[in-house]
């Protein structure tokens, strides 16, 4: 089986998160894919068999080390950047599970880098159950808290809850334990838990908890940024069409997220990164 290692959202070619990516002639067994993904140990693997539209018609679905998840980001990233190196630069049309998404190629003196259109985006406050819990299980207070970002529940093809901090350092100090994030993300049926630091207006750094799948923490997570720029769009912060996530930092893994959107609430968002390769077979 031909697996690419990608990581997507890399910083200057530093950094980024892997991601596995199988271009398969015919489907395989769920079974299969799992065993693969669980073998390859990153955060995400996408199996994609390409089907009746063409060359841009994809059928896609994304494997952590223990789960299936509906939407990621940064594997759809590293997805367009095989594409786009093994049939050209342009668009590609992957069907996930629910809802149909496209991801853009593009050839740069740096590698390959993408965009991908997410799924529609929603948001509403979390509940005092999820809210609480996820404090809890990194150790915060509301006292944490930045107040500008409320604890939220957001969705932008899967669901996050988002933590926003007020102290950069705390962000930095953040730790937990695995098991119990894997209980209390399954519980809330959550992908990531992201947390959140304003360093401006239109640039954040972000830590996101990736335990539902087996996984710590990721280095740059596609799906939760598309989420929370529907979140800031919902609650009408002054994004100015634009912003950048800084990601991976606090894990030695630097990588740069960048999104555009709209105003127009719920709408689908544009998040874009650069790509490279970690070696040519997983």
């Amino acid at each position: 089986m031909d697996i690419q290692c990608i990581a997507a959202f890399s910083d200057n070619g530093r950094g980024g998160n892997p991601a596995g990516v199988v271009l398969l002639d015919a489907p395989i067994p769920d079974v299969e894919m799992a065993r693969v993904a669980s073998e390859v140990g990153y955060s995400e693997t996408v199996f994609a068999v390409r089907n009746s539209d063409g060359a841009s018609g994809w059928r896609a679905r994304y494997f952590s080390p223990e789960t299936e998840v509906p939407f990621c980001g940064h594997a759809t990233i590293a997805l367009g950047a095989v594409l786009g190196e093994r049939f050209g630069a342009g668009t590609y049309n992957p069907t996930l599970n629910d809802t149909t998404i496209s991801v853009e190629a593009e050839a740069t003196v740096e590698g390959m880098a993408a965009t991908l259109t997410s799924p529609p985006t929603r948001s509403r406050a979390a509940t005092e159950e999820e809210a609480a819990d996820a404090l809890e299980l990194f150790g915060l207070t509301t006292r944490d808290l930045d107040d500008r970002l409320p604890p939220a529940r957001i969705h932008g093809g899967a669901d996050h809850v988002i933590l926003a901090l007020h102290d950069r350092a705390r962000l930095a100090a953040i730790n937990y334990n695995l098991d119990q994030g894997r209980e209390v993300m399954r519980r809330h049926g959550l992908v990531t838990i992201m947390i959140v630091y304003v360093e401006d207006e239109r640039t954040f750094v972000v830590r996101n908890a990736f335990a539902s799948g087996g996984v710590l923490e990721d280095p740059a997570t596609g799906a939760a940024a598309a989420a929370f720029a529907g979140y800031l769009r919902d609650r009408c912060w002054p994004h100015g069409g634009h912003f950048v996530i800084r990601q991976g930092e606090d894990m030695g893994a630097p990588s740069i997220i960048n999104v555009r959107l709209t105003d127009e609430v719920g709408a689908p968002v544009h998040v874009a990164g650069k790509a490279h390769t970690i070696i040519d077979q997983c």
